[in-house]
């Protein structure tokens, strides 16, 4: 008993490694730092100290202060002008970066209305789906949801859907279709659930099926890459007439740590394979696998939300200001050609 008490209170004790600072408007926020973003902790820390040092004494610190905010501005864009493949991957998966039912609530305002349920096997928590308003335009949005916590991650199976979550999305786009509203996918995920039993409900089939229907659907698809873009996983939902990755997104048939155990027999060459895999959103955008780049804010997607949000709404809005003038003739035809001309093969 004593032991387990003592470890009780070690792990108590044990301290994640975050930081409380304040930005300019003296907002707190809980900061967790990735690797390659050490050097603005310190910078950060001196900062708060000296914001605590004027409000809690009568000496003048704003000058110092000044110069503190200068240097980490100009050390913050030092870090983030040029990031490697496997520093952007890091940044798609920070833990305070906005998940899918954080875009959409921001983009719906509180008129999103979720849908449950494959009508077969059972509602896939990983995989979210539902009507909401952007504006006054009504979206069915598809989108695969990760958790916040140990719990939720459960819950969510860590955002990676099993066959009943991609039927699910393939019912609610045939019902945009039926009811001629236009699907927006938001996909952040790590791949579609590997496990025994996905497989034996026709994981493959459930993906296969999706890419095929999308093709032909009867209304605009728009598709946004807000976190990872893994896989079959992220192709189940990807198709789209427009489709746009967040600036530090990644999407690729395997993720760097699987490429890496499979060339190399180790995770150890995780930042190679990322590099060779060429799955930023630039090399994207340069092998003309997606439509456009949503910028971030300095720092990532997490630092500024709401202007993130807002990046995105108006992404969305032009691009279905562009689609709903094309009849669904010309829609289906287009989507078709643009999918057939990717790639290159040889006779």
């Amino acid at each position: 008993m004593v032991k387990v008490y003592i470890f009780v209170i070690l792990i108590q004790n044990i301290k994640p490694k975050t930081n409380i600072f304040w930005f300019k408007n003296t907002t707190q926020i809980k900061m967790e730092y990735l690797d390659f973003e050490l050097p603005l902790k310190e910078l950060e820390e001196q900062l708060q100290k000296c914001l605590l040092i004027g409000e809690e004494s009568d000496v003048d610190v704003s000058e110092t202060c000044k110069k503190i905010e200068i240097k980490l501005e100009s050390t913050r864009k030092e870090i983030f002008k040029n990031l490697t493949a496997w520093q952007r991957v890091q940044l798609s998966r920070h833990p305070s970066r906005p998940y899918t039912l954080d875009f959409i609530n921001a983009l719906t305002k509180g008129t999103f209305m979720e849908l449950h349920g494959d009508r077969n096997v059972r509602d896939d928590k990983a995989m979210i789906g539902g009507l909401g308003k952007i504006g006054n335009q009504s979206y069915m949005f598809i989108g695969q949801q990760k958790g916040y916590n140990t719990k939720t991650r459960q819950y969510r199976n860590f955002g990676m859907a099993n066959p009943e979550g991609y039927r699910k999305a393939l019912r609610l786009m045939k019902m945009a279709e039926k009811f001629e509203i236009p699907v927006l996918a938001l996909i952040d995920t790590p791949g579609a659930y590997p496990g025994l039993e996905a497989e034996e409900r026709g994981q493959g089939e459930a993906i296969a099926r999706n890419i095929f229907e999308m093709t032909k659907l009867k209304t605009p698809i728009i598709t946004v890459i807000i976190g990872e873009g893994a896989s079959g996983g992220a192709l189940g939902i990807g198709v789209g007439d427009k489709v746009f990755m967040l600036e530090n997104t990644w999407y690729t048939v395997i993720s760097p740590e699987s490429c890496s155990s499979i060339l190399w027999r180790s995770w150890e060459y995780k930042e190679v394979a990322a590099e060779a895999l060429k799955l930023t959103s630039k090399d994207m955008i340069k092998l003309k696998l997606i439509d456009g780049i949503i910028k971030e804010p300095l720092g990532g997607a997490h630092s500024d939300r709401e202007k993130t949000y807002k990046s995105v709404e108006l992404a969305i809005k032009k691009a279905y200001a562009e689609l709903k003038k094309l009849t669904i003739k010309k829609l289906i035809e287009m989507r078709m050609d643009k999918y057939a001309n990717m790639g290159v093969y040889n006779n």
